[in-house]
């Protein structure tokens, strides 16, 4: 659909995750038989696939994906494949312009008679222009609105790029998904437990800004979002969100579309959004979440080439966002944070953190 610029004009091109309002989001979770909410992907947003591409994927039924953004890595070769998910399955290794020039410099890419371009088994989809100033925020468009890259798919594996798989994608569905009878898995984080511990260790380590995350946090805490505890329902709040095992059912998508639409809204960190959308949809989605022994046991973790960094990384107080420093905000994403909240926030203090890993 056509994105709606806000009326004041201080945006003047579309954006990708549209323009939604505070209203927009609360009625988001609000189920209902019939839905329309913000899901990406709006005209002229960005994040465009080629035709030869689009005409490609039409055909994939059962999915592995992967990305590749801010030229950081190389396709790992998936091993231990059985020839039937050789003939079952489509590997998508999804890039963009920066990744796929530095994919060509330092691997073999050849090219199929339909201009289809490939890395051993991996089919690369390059998304053009961008949505976003911030890799990692483009990072999250495969990797979360799988469903709607992909449409034709009914299941899909997401790895992140540094991982090699290492086994065969169809046990990987019968052990997470037929076996248990589940639509959604996703792996437990090994440290954390509360999105609140997790956002600190996204401060120490300088994963983003540390006032937005605790500007993020903030809009949570006040909205009913709790540290996890036993007494909670969920094995955990917050995932490890390198493999994401889906069957696209109407749940399943919704669901990514409006863990999509936090990431958008605030900060580019998915694990620090999951466990707060399962809190709003209240018990109605339901998922399967593993322990985090076993995500090891998929795949061969491998180092980035270069880490990413960008200047946002290192601001420690808004102050620094005034004046000269408002070029470090992003200015398509993340816009919740700079949108006034429909409530004072001022007293809202957030609960204390108890580091209960050194690793963490």
């Amino acid at each position: 659909m056509e994105d709606k610029p806000v009326k004041d004009g201080s945006q003047s091109s579309p954006l990708f995750g549209g323009h939604q309002s505070w209203k927009q989001r609360e009625r988001s979770f609000k189920l209902s038989s019939s839905m329309k909410v913000h899901c990406g992907f709006m005209h002229n947003g960005g994040a465009d696939m080629d035709p030869v591409d689009i005409k490609y994927v039409e055909k994939c039924r059962f999915v592995v994906a992967s990305g590749i953004f801010d030229g950081y890595d190389v396709p790992h070769q998936p091993s231990n494949i059985s020839d039937r998910s050789k003939e079952l399955f489509c590997f998508l290794m999804v890039v963009d312009e920066i990744s796929l020039e530095f994919i060509k410099e330092n691997v073999t890419v050849w090219e199929d008679h339909n201009r289809g371009q490939w890395v051993g088994i991996w089919r690369l989809i390059l998304l053009k222009h961008s949505p976003y100033d911030e890799p990692r925020r483009n990072g999250k468009v495969p990797k979360i609105l799988t469903h709607r890259l992909f449409p034709q798919a009914q299941y899909s594996i997401w790895i992140d790029g540094k991982m090699e798989l290492i086994v065969d994608p169809l046990q990987i569905l019968e052990r997470y998904l037929w076996h248990g009878k589940n639509t959604f898995a996703i792996a437990q984080h090994k440290h954390h437990r509360s999105i609140y511990e997790e956002a600190d260790a996204n401060k120490r380590r300088k994963r983003y800004a540390r006032p937005l995350i605790d500007l993020h946090m903030k809009i949570y805490y006040y909205e009913g979002m709790e540290p996890w505890s036993p007494k909670k329902s969920t094995v955990s709040d917050v995932p490890e969100g390198a493999i994401i095992i889906r069957e696209h059912t109407a749940m399943s998508n919704l669901f990514s579309c409006l863990w999509f639409n936090e990431v958008n809204l605030f900060t580019p960190r998915d694990q620090l959004s999951f466990g707060y959308v399962v809190y709003r949809l209240g018990g109605a989605f339901k998922f399967f979440m593993f322990p985090n022994c076993e995500y090891n046991s998929l795949f061969v973790l491998h180092p980035h080439t270069r880490e990413h960094s960008s200047k946002v990384e290192w601001v420690k107080s808004l102050s620094e966002f005034k004046g000269n420093g408002s070029s470090m905000k992003e200015s398509r994403g993340g816009l919740g944070m700079w949108t006034p909240y429909p409530a004072d926030l001022k007293s809202v203090v957030l609960p204390k953190v108890v580091r209960t890993s050194k690793a963490g």
